[in-house]
């Protein structure tokens, strides 16, 4: 089957932390040359979109549109919106998350606001969750950016967004709505950003329980590369096999 569209993970597919996959990178490349619609939809909300566009081109050779570029962030932002509680939110995150959260309007409270948006923060403090705990106990909606447990770097996996939200799951016994891969409300939002239809597009990604699961879940084809999070040891074990697996973005045929 031709696919029409191609909604494209980043970290561990495109590139891995700062290293580079110079197959990921001809593949966005590919695309633009066949003049493919395709959206690159990360769960990582450490960095605003031009920040990635700017980090695309500078380190790693793919210029892209910014239009292309959907992040957990905006889906997040596009939820809070859709919900309409109130515009004040307790923020748990780096600049890429809490900038976009703040020109959408909405302005911070530690007391009682009317969201807990829980994303990927490297200077976390015991205070930072405790403000985060007593908020949704309060009754906050706990919004989790994306469920990823681990992000893959040069140095490893290191703990991601999901282990901060499972500890406040944990001290608040309430469930986080989750906006990235795998869950519906990114994807569909990409899809339609995207104006491909559902069964002539297609979900490429490292990591099965995020970016091929996003797929089956929501009814896409799905391309695993095992570049990065899912090894090629562990795909014959996956309860659902993907629609198609490689070794190299490289090997992909449009």
């Amino acid at each position: 089957m031709t696919y029409k569209g191609y909604l494209i993970d980043l970290d561990g597919t495109i590139y891995r932390g700062k290293d580079r996959i110079p197959a990921g990178e001809r593949f966005v490349q590919r695309l633009q040359e066949q003049q493919i619609p395709y959206m690159l939809v990360t769960n990582n909300t450490m960095r605003t979109p031009q920040m990635i566009q700017d980090m695309l081109a500078e380190n790693f050779n793919v210029e892209t549109p910014l239009k292309t570029i959907y992040t957990a962030t905006l889906a997040t932002v596009d939820y809070m919106n859709d919900m309409a509680r109130g515009k004040t939110a307790y923020v748990i995150g780096e600049i890429g998350l809490k900038s976009a959260i703040a020109q959408a309007g909405y302005t911070e409270d530690k007391e009682n606001p009317a969201y807990v948006v829980v994303g990927l923060d490297r200077g976390l403090t015991y205070e930072m969750l405790v403000t985060a705990t007593l908020a949704i106990q309060k009754g906050a909606l706990f919004i989790g950016t994306n469920p990823d447990l681990n992000i893959p770097t040069e140095r490893g996996q290191l703990p991601g967004a999901g282990s901060v939200q499972a500890l406040l799951e944990a001290a608040t016994r309430v469930k986080p709505v989750i906006i990235g891969k795998p869950e519906a409300i990114i994807v569909n939002k990409a899809l339609e950003y995207l104006g491909v239809e559902r069964s002539r597009a297609i979900m490429v990604g490292d990591n099965y329980l995020t970016d091929i699961m996003a797929g089956i879940k929501n009814d896409l084809a799905t391309l695993l590369v095992t570049t990065g999070f899912t090894k090629p040891e562990e795909v014959v074990g996956l309860p659902i096999q993907p629609s198609h697996v490689l070794a190299s973005l490289d090997e992909w045929e449009f």
